[in-house]
């Protein structure tokens, strides 16, 4: 979107004011580059996700030093798409590996917080080859880089560290010939937790309230007998917005209407399996459910989560705007009001906008192309029958 509205710029403030009340923690890792391992851990700066998984890279780079451990996590590395620093660090018998477990696991709770979420998170950064390619050289001993995964979309380059801790400038355009881990997020769980603090915030503003039996029985007798959905047979993506450093996109939609109480709301919907452009996936997977909507009408907002979304900055953006808006009788499409709710910051890779699917109804059959032209949907009608 390239105009801003009076109600963006307000909302811009708004959150911009509640991303500030949130407490963010820094990680604890200390610089260090000797053939010992790594030093113990120190309280540092960073309270972004870039910059916690930019430390956690740099001090995972040096700890490389020990023979040992450099072994340990290159046979990780080969043997799973991706692998959980905390745990790895955590069982890990050597030196280096001990030493550095306290630093990723304060690391761990510092990207927590600086998405929003709760404390009790757990393990959330994870650490994978870069690309595919690089498998062999490192299987034959090439001395790995380690770098942060890229979240910069604009970016021609991106810092990757060695084991003394000299930065390397390597090129986004095309993968690099010595092996790169990259140190990023867990981003299904975050995404999963994240949706889970968007519906809590719903739910204590009346904007996501399932419908009470008595009424919706009274309302729509049939109801009694099922309910009534929109089913996605099949989605394709033709950009998911992610280069080719960045592994799998973390897709969730959220999708908008009046509620049977006449008050906006948004049901947010995970697509874990939608992790690749040029894809054709079939999940039979309940995109609207319509008993909880007044109107036979609603919209779908496609995102996906890039790494330093603040889901509670999110959820109060969201809340803030659709608490503005009131039933007017007939049915307004609310899309647009959503995406107006995001700062103008978050446009660029945090989150990004996949696209949208405005005016679904109830009857809406076929296949649907997003009005941002980068994927359809093939839906149906499919009545859940009660048991």
């Amino acid at each position: 979107m390239t105009t801003s509205s009076p109600l963006r710029v307000a909302l811009i403030g708004v959150v911009l004011s509640a991303t500030a009340l949130i407490p963010l923690q820094g990680t604890a890792f200390a610089a260090q580059h000797d053939t010992a391992g790594p030093a113990a851990p120190a309280p540092a700066s960073a309270t972004s996700v870039a910059g916690i998984e930019d430390e956690t890279a740099l001090a995972l780079a040096g700890s490389l030093t020990d023979q040992a451990w450099q072994r340990q996590v290159r046979t990780a590395t080969l043997a799973a798409d991706s692998v959980d620093l905390r745990a790895l660090t955590g069982a890990s018998t050597t030196s280096a590996g001990k030493r550095l477990s306290s630093g990723v696991a304060a690391a761990d709770r510092g990207v927590a917080a600086a998405k929003g979420l709760g404390s009790d998170m757990g393990s959330l950064l994870r650490v994978r080859l870069a690309d595919p390619s690089m498998e062999t050289a490192l299987a034959r001993g090439a001395a790995p880089l380690v770098a942060a995964a890229p979240s910069d979309d604009d970016a021609s380059t991106f810092t990757a560290y060695d084991s003394e801790g000299a930065a390397h400038e390597l090129s986004l355009d095309a993968a690099p010939d010595r092996p790169v881990y990259l140190v990023d997020i867990d981003g299904t769980k975050a995404v999963t937790e994240g949706m889970k603090l968007i519906n809590e915030a719903l739910e204590a503003k009346g904007l996501d309230v399932p419908v009470p039996a008595a009424r919706l029985n009274a309302v729509a007798p049939a109801a009694a007998a099922g309910i009534d959905t929109t089913l996605i047979n099949s989605v394709r993506l033709s950009d998911d917005e992610e280069p080719w450093f960045k592994g799998d996109a973390e897709i969730f939609t959220l999708v908008t209407g009046f509620g049977k109480d006449g008050k906006p709301r948004v049901d947010t919907v995970e697509m874990p399996y939608l992790n690749k452009d040029s894809t054709t996936y079939y999940p039979n997977q309940v995109l609207v459910n319509w008993s909880n909507y007044k109107y036979d009408m609603a919209d779908a907002v496609m995102m996906e989560d890039d790494g330093d979304t603040n889901y509670q900055a999110l959820a109060k953006a969201i809340v803030t705007v659709l608490l503005t808006i009131t039933d007017q009788g007939v049915y307004i499409p609310l899309a647009d009001a959503l995406l107006d709710a995001i700062p103008t910051a978050w446009w660029t890779d945090d989150p990004d906008y996949v696209d949208s699917w405005y005016t679904l109804a109830k009857s809406t059959k076929g296949t649907r192309n997003g009005a941002a032209a980068n994927g359809w949907m093939n839906v149906s009608p499919y009545h859940v029958a009660a048991l």
